[in-house]
This record gives C-alpha cells, sequence and structure tokens, in this order.
C-alpha cells in the first residue's frame, strides 16, 4: 500500500506552491488527488487539473453514492475528496498526497490512521493576513472571513504529526522533503 499524505493549512500559507514545487523536483511515485468543489474556478484554474469544478447537485450525487473519502462545506461551498482520486493509487503501491483542510484530515485519519499529516502555516498570523492581501483575491469581508478560518484551523496544528513553517519557500520544501523522503527509500 502506498503512503498517504495529508497537507493542511490556512489559505494563503503556501501549501499549494510548497505542493507544487515539491512534484516537479521529486521523480517520487506520487499522486496528486484532485478535489472536487462546488465553488467557481478562480483565474487560471483548471477543470480536472486545480479542481473538478462540479455543480452543487453532482456533487451530492457523488455524495450519496458514497464517492468521498471526505468532504466538508467551507466559506459555503462543498469541497471533498473522491475515494477514486486515492484508493486506486494506493493499491498499485504509490502514494497519494491530499491537500485538504482540517474536518477534512480528521475524515481521513479516522479511515486511514497511517496516514502522514503536516500542517503548512506561517510564523505569525500577521505573515498570513499580508499574503492574502498581496494575493488579491479577497474582498475585505472574505479577507476577514479567511483570517478567523486560519485562526480556527491554527487552534487545531497540533493534531498534526508534522508542522511545517513557510516563510522561506526553500526551508520550508526542504524540510518537506525530509519529512518525505524516508516513504519513498527503496
Amino acid at each position: 500500500m502506498g503512503p498517504l499524505i495529508i497537507i493542511s493549512g490556512p489559505s494563503g500559507c503556501g501549501k499549494s506552491t510548497l505542493v507544487e514545487r515539491l512534484l516537479a523536483q521529486t521523480n517520487w511515485p506520487l499522486h496528486l488527488a484532485v478535489s472536487a468543489t462546488t465553488r467557481p474556478p478562480r483565474p487560471g484554474e483548471r477543470d480536472g487539473t486545480d479542481y473538478h469544478f462540479w455543480t452543487r447537485e453532482r456533487f451530492d450525487a457523488e455524495l450519496a453514492a458514497d464517492g468521498f473519502l471526505e468532504w466538508a462545506e467551507v466559506f459555503g461551498n462543498r469541497y471533498g475528496t473522491l475515494r477514486r482520486e486515492v484508493e486506486p493509487y494506493r493499491a498499485r503501491g504509490e502514494g497519494v498526497l491530499l491537500e485538504i483542510d482540517v474536518q477534512g484530515c480528521r475524515q481521513v485519519v479516522r479511515r486511514c490512521p497511517d496516514a502522514v499529516t503536516i500542517f503548512v502555516r506561517t510564523s505569525t498570523p500577521e505573515v498570513l493576513a499580508e499574503r492574502l492581501r498581496r494575493r488579491g483575491t479577497e474582498t475585505a469581508e472574505s479577507l476577514e472571513q479567511r483570517l478567523r478560518g486560519a485562526a480556527w484551523e491554527l487552534a487545531h496544528a497540533h493534531e498534526y504529526r508534522h508542522q511545517v513553517v513557510n516563510d522561506d519557500l526553500e526551508s520550508a520544501l526542504k524540510e518537506l522533503r525530509t519529512i518525505l523522503d524516508p516513504l519513498f527509500e527503496r
């Protein structure tokens, strides 16, 4: 069975950038599971690559068919990890990487206690707030909502086996590789 790796962290902490760089720099047998969501795509996002962008009806049908390993409603939109994005890969001995939130991590760990859990964070809430502002995708109201969500997530960071501070991308990437390298040594 291939390893299951969960990476979580507040919006704006840089987890997607870390994952992208990790996948580009390694030749591990590692599959990034593409989550399904009911939110609309942001500029530049592609269906089937960044997310499976679904209607609420399609999401609900998959939910009724027990097609999700985990799912949650976040900021009024649903997000979920499809079983078909995880189970066949692990069965072939490949690793699977999930980029999911704290709620999703809890659900997956109940089903897959062998999962390696990693929480990505910034050193301070101020660094996180500045990153979100620079991203330019948030209204004042959504920024405040994301910061409240980040505070809640940070309060649960201790539930993860590992924490990586991402104030410097290269240092955080090195730390992430140090955690994951042993899973792929053959």
